[in-house]
């Protein structure tokens, strides 16, 4: 095959992908959820697809592929054609925790997908039940070090967030607390409620009704800076002095690996404009969410980033897929 030849037949493949990207989409898009319907991923991808299908002039169907910490779903995506048409909701849990607890995954998180935007994020929430009698993070800490391995904290299963915060936690500070893990954010809760265990760390959005109303008792919350759903309570930097703690979870969009630059422009676009939305913005917040909205290369920085902190804790930890 000459040398002029293979010019000539890139440049038309070139041009073919440059139409394809000047012409999406003419199809419906698909956002693909590793998780159950109903779930807070499943929530957020709903919320986003509304407005984006008014922008994008076609379809956006959310696909629910559950199973193996939504590893499923996201090998879908890092398989399929590299068009645009086929996105994942991606989370701290598929792409950063996840990866890295499997022997196997059918993907990388970071090369075989293209960013497209992240959309929101939110720190969490550290609570006590009022029967422990610690009134502030500082004292939650004195309590573990003067009783190490007697502090049980509840989590929402291994590898989730409320259990690599505390995690991360204990690692900063030498601390000694033991996990309990629940089927889901929602059993812990229940448990926590109840007393049946005496510490979280969650989403804002399912334990602030309690703190409201006297059941639970807020502590800091686990971001870098103060979070303006719930402005009274400090963050674990500013009590504890701890510049490398921070703690977020996150949802974004992903495309496959590969997808052309114009259709992924031309998604954040949308995405961003979407996000400005004030019913969208209010969805948000009643997630406990705070809107980012950042550019592809912003949200692959990032990603990068929780690639390295939570990959490192899984391995440290030795955390393996049950």
């Amino acid at each position: 095959m000459s040398k002029k030849f293979m010019i000539a037949l890139l440049s038309l493949a070139a041009g073919v992908t440059a139409v394809h990207a000047q012409n999406y989409p003419t199809k419906p898009v698909r956002i693909v959820v590793g998780f159950a319907a109903g779930g807070p991923s499943d929530i957020v991808a709903r919320v986003i697809a509304r407005p984006l299908t008014d922008r994008l002039g076609k379809q956006v169907i959310v696909e629910n592929r559950a199973g193996a910490t939504g590893t499923i779903g996201a090998e879908l995506v890092a398989k399929a054609p590299a068009d645009g048409y086929s996105l994942y909701l991606a989370s701290q849990t598929t792409h950063a925790v996840a990866p890295y607890m499997y022997a196997k995954v059918g993907y990388d998180p970071l090369k075989d997908f293209s960013t497209v935007a992240l959309m929101a994020q939110n720190p969490l929430l550290a609570v006590a039940h009022p029967s422990l009698g610690v009134k502030s993070i500082k004292e939650l800490v004195a309590f573990a070090r003067k009783r190490p391995g007697e502090l049980n904290f509840a989590t929402g299963g291994q590898g989730s967030s409320p259990h690599m915060s505390v995690e991360l936690l204990k690692r900063l500070l030498n601390l000694n607390m033991v996990p309990i893990h629940y089927k889901g954010d929602g059993a812990a809760i229940g448990e926590l409620v109840g007393g049946q265990v005496p510490v979280m760390f969650a989403s804002m959005a399912g334990l602030l009704p309690y703190t409201k109303n006297g059941k639970l008792r807020g502590l800091a919350i686990t971001g870098s800076k103060r979070s303006a759903i719930a402005p009274e309570f400090p963050t674990i930097q500013e009590e504890l002095g701890l510049k490398d703690y921070e703690v977020v979870t996150w949802f974004g969009i992903l495309a496959t690996g590969g997808t052309p630059p114009a259709i992924i422009d031309r998604l954040n676009k949308d995405i961003v404009e979407s996000l400005a939305q004030p019913e969208v913005r209010d969805h948000f917040n009643k997630l406990g969410m705070e809107i980012v909205g950042n550019s592809p290369e912003q949200y692959a920085a990032f990603l990068r980033s929780e690639n390295v902190k939570w990959g490192g804790m899984v391995k440290a930890l030795n955390l393996k897929a049950q």
